[in-house]
């Protein structure tokens, strides 16, 4: 390896956002020419999460899919809805097999360089970045990073956790409908939070149950698992054993990553803000958000100027301030959204796909003192904080 080497990008991170920008730059013959820097601290050699997402029609990753659904259910403890999804589809693909996939897509570039070394610092020095890793020193033109810079919850911007266990399991019996994901089972305990179940059925008799939460703190493991035991035993009634298991803390805020950007480097994914701050739904943004930074590159302009405030945004916010101030009015508030409103405006609404009147049809069905006052003060905080 020449270490004299300048490139023109370093890619810190091989997670869904880093794969997906490389990716959609390997797509475009416009960067065939530059070399490119991908780091990761170590290989993708097993599966460690699962993403799922909402999609029209087909997919650029649909060849790796492990399931996808267009039934959904939701329940709550005063409503039970079946739905079809139509025109969209609830897709699901395991973390190793899209991390195989691009992976091995990349090897076949010779202006691409892959290596397993823990980035440490990034240092934008305006007219180069220099990213220290744990093994070496490295100087590119811009840089991405998916890496978390720490934040903390305060009072412009609660920070709320999405946070969960999951079960794989299979069962002796064949109980789950496949055709049809749990998309939201609130009627459980709540606890004074918003509290659901989550059923993934790849099979009539395999299926991933996780138990979730929108809050504050997270648990401790025995009890998200004691969750999942008690909901098994009590609603499905059958007899399983444990395949594998999952666990992630997703935040929840609409905290601004961007203002972390610089000229010349730019935080991705997660770290840049790329999840749906109201749901903690981020891989198909993810993609969207990628495509949209490759063409933003070939305008040249500062990397801290690429971010845009939409009113989604704001949506998201005046939810989490809701939700952060009583916890509890989780189930009250979607109940109240699959009740009131069909379920292509809402699947629309999750995909940013939505007019202003829907919009206000939207948020008009919701407790409207509670959101009107959350909006207040949310408007408040963005232009006097």
């Amino acid at each position: 390896m020449n270490k004299k080497i300048i490139y023109d990008y370093v890619i810190c991170g091989s997670g869904a956002a880093g794969l997906s920008l490389i990716n959609e730059l390997i797509n475009d013959n416009f960067f065939l020419n530059h070399r490119i820097l991908l780091l990761d601290k170590k290989k993708k050699i097993t599966n460690d999460r699962t993403w799922t997402y909402w999609e029209k029609g087909e997919g650029k990753h649909d060849d790796i899919l492990k399931k996808k659904w267009s039934k959904a259910y939701f329940s709550s403890k005063n409503l039970k809805l079946t739905f079809e999804t139509k025109p969209y589809q609830f897709k699901c693909i395991r973390g190793i097999n899209f991390y195989d996939k691009i992976l091995k897509k990349i090897s076949k570039y010779k202006n691409i360089t892959v290596l397993n070394e823990e980035v440490e610092k990034i240092i934008d020095q305006n007219d180069m970045v220099k990213v220290i890793t744990n093994k070496n020193t490295f100087k590119c033109k811009k840089a991405f990073s998916s890496i978390m810079k720490p934040i903390s919850d305060n009072k412009k911007y609660p920070l709320l956790k999405q946070h969960f266990i999951g079960w794989f399991i299979k069962t002796e019996k064949n109980i789950f409908n496949d055709d049809k994901i749990t998309f939201m089972d609130f009627d459980i305990d709540q606890k004074n939070n918003t509290r659901f179940m989550y059923i993934l059925p790849y099979k009539k008799n395999e299926a991933l149950i996780e138990y979730t939460l929108f809050s504050k703190n997270i648990l401790n493991d025995t009890e998200y698992e004691t969750e999942i035991k008690n909901y098994i035993d009590e609603k499905l009634k059958v007899n399983f054993k444990i395949i594998e298991k999952e666990n992630g803390v997703i935040p929840m805020t609409s905290f601004e990553f961007w203002k972390f950007n610089s000229k010349n480097l730019i935080y991705i994914g997660t770290a840049g803000g790329w999840t749906k701050s109201s749901t903690g739904f981020t891989f198909f943004k993810t993609i969207k958000k990628s495509k949209e930074l490759k063409e933003y590159l070939k305008t040249n302009e500062a990397l801290d100027k690429f971010e845009k405030k939409n009113k989604y945004w704001l949506y998201d916010s005046v939810l989490i301030d809701v939700l952060y101030e009583n916890n509890s009015l989780g189930e009250k508030v979607f109940e109240t959204m699959f009740k009131k409103n069909s379920p292509k405006l809402i699947l629309d609404f999750l995909d940013e796909k939505t007019t202003f009147q829907e919009d206000i049809k939207l948020f008009l069905n919701f407790p409207k003192i509670i959101f009107l006052k959350s909006l207040v003060k949310r408007l408040f905080k963005t232009i006097f904080l």
